[in-house]
């Protein structure tokens, strides 16, 4: 066991905030103020032994109100109504040509069985060599955006999938790929050909953009499942506005991002299925006080999005503050749980945060954020463009040029780096420049298994982290002897005499 001050071994060392911190007077660590007593941890957060449950359409409460059948437009029953009514979506498949626009305090609300689709059925097929074929049904070309894992064909780009009997198929870049599994869309010839038999099997192309608009104020949506919409990169199958209530839904299967808040003060997303969406689980863009609780964010950026560094993944926010509590964010191909560009206020706790490729929880050039109780395990072993080893590419928790910022009481857990704090040279922002400053490393249980795995501090020439930004106290490491600051790789004792974690323990 070794340790900066002494303790009983496996007993807590409390201490009371501002009263006995040890650095010396030429320690970069002058410690923020505290308003809590915080002990070294010997146990992970309640968030470790946490269950979930059910999220869902299966949790939604009975829909009573005006029915919609299958079959039906629902706009011009919406516009009929009154503001504030209630709309139960019957069960079955109702194919939405254009978004859905609720009035104020609208209810959109779905009996069990109840699904929103964006796709259309494709007939009328021919087979032409190993292929089968179907012409007129892609729509005319339109911009492209978005940045892809391949970067050179850039297949994410586009937002038509296709479906055979409700399972995805992947696209590929030309004719010449087509395998049982695929497909190509040749827009320049409006064509699109499958390479399996079609015959007997429902094939399916995702075509209507958006299920449910941000028209109005203060709507709930509830108990429905919304699935395969051709959403574009940045936008959502399911847009949220101020004030809107998005529960008990499943979002699944659709292009780019599954559930997107905008502009959307005060809205509550909670207890949601949003699984399997081709960028992004749910996003969050300009809106203050939003609260993303209790969902399962799972398996998202399924089109090949750019692991690193292009907003895939699970849970992403711009511009925005609020709560992230008691989510699984769980095996997306990307960031877990990313904060990025000017947010402010925002509590990232009581998460589990897990096998996501890239790093479980990024703060980047951002203000303001308590990230706390969270259990962030096995993230960062995505292997692609950008994606690395060193802490340039993160970690389990990644602070990136952000300031004011408490990391505690988080379980950190073998993921690829543990964690990560950069200074880089990121420019101004609406609160003040970017700058790594006051941030806070308290409480935490971090375990490293891998031998390669580091934590630490980076910074570039332009940028070098200032004396008093970041404080280590009280946290427990078991099995880290790579650390890193001022360029330099460290073993813990090393890392002590630089002034970090003067009353940490390690073993």
């Amino acid at each position: 066991m070794r340790r900066g001050v002494v303790v009983a071994v496996g007993a807590a060392l409390l201490v009371v905030s501002g009263c006995s911190d040890s650095t010396s007077s030429s320690s970069p660590t002058k410690s923020p103020d505290a308003t809590t007593t915080v002990t070294v941890p010997t146990a992970p957060p309640t968030a470790a032994a946490a269950v979930l449950g059910p999220t869902g359409p299966s949790t939604a409460k009975p829909c009573q109100g005006a029915n919609i059948p299958v079959g039906t437009d629902p706009q011009p029953i919406i516009d009929a109504a009154p503001r504030g009514t209630t709309f139960c979506f019957a069960k079955g498949v109702h194919r939405i040509t254009q978004p859905i626009q609720p009035h104020t305090g609208d209810t959109l609300g779905g009996v069990p069985g109840a699904i929103l689709s964006g796709s259309v059925r494709l007939t009328g097929w021919k087979q032409s060599g190993a292929a089968w074929v179907v012409q007129g049904v892609l729509p005319a070309a339109y911009p492209l955006k978005g940045q892809c894992e391949d970067d050179k064909t850039k297949p994410c780009q586009l937002g038509e999938q296709l479906f055979l009997d409700s399972k995805p198929l992947t696209r590929v870049m030309s004719r010449s790929q087509l395998k049982p599994g695929t497909f190509f869309g040749d827009y320049k010839a409006n064509t699109v050909c499958l390479g399996d038999d079609p015959t007997g099997h429902v094939v399916e192309m995702s075509k209507t953009q958006t299920a449910i608009d941000k028209s109005a104020d203060d709507v709930t949506v509830t108990g429905l499942t919304v699935q395969q919409f051709a959403s574009r990169p940045q936008a959502g199958a399911l847009q949220a506005g101020r004030g809107w209530t998005v529960t008990a839904n499943e979002v699944r299967w659709n292009h780019a991002v599954g559930i997107m808040v905008i502009e959307g003060d005060d809205t509550v997303v909670s207890r949601n299925t949003v699984a399997d969406n081709g960028q992004l689980g749910i996003g969050q863009y300009k809106s203050a006080g939003v609260k993303i609780t209790a969902n399962l964010v799972t398996r998202n950026n399924t089109d090949g999005f750019w692991i690193a560094d292009w907003e895939s993944g699970g849970i992403k926010s711009t511009r925005s503050s609020g709560e992230v509590s008691g989510n699984d964010i769980i095996a997306n191909r990307g960031i877990g749980m990313w904060s990025d560009i000017a947010e402010y206020d925002r509590r990232i706790t009581g998460n589990r945060i897990r096998d996501n490729a890239a790093d479980g929880i990024r703060y980047e050039i951002s203000y303001s954020a308590v990230i706390d109780q969270n259990v962030v395990e096995h993230n960062g072993f995505g292997t692609g463009r950008g994606s690395g080893g060193t802490l340039w590419d993160g970690g389990g928790i990644n602070v990136n040029t952000s300031s004011d910022v408490q990391v505690r009481g988080n379980l950190i857990k073998d993921n690829r780096n543990a964690l990560s704090i950069q200074s880089r040279t990121r420019g101004d922002g609406p609160r003040g420049t970017y700058v790594l400053r006051n941030v806070l490393v308290e409480g935490n249980l971090v375990v490293m298994s891998d031998a390669a795995a580091s934590l630490g501090v980076v910074e570039n020439k332009r940028s070098p982290t200032q004396p008093g930004a970041i404080t280590f106290r009280r946290n427990s490491y078991q099995g880290a002897d790579h650390f890193a600051y001022r360029g330099k790789t460290m073993t813990w004792s090393e890392w002590q005499q630089s002034g970090f974690d003067q009353d940490s323990v390690s073993s």
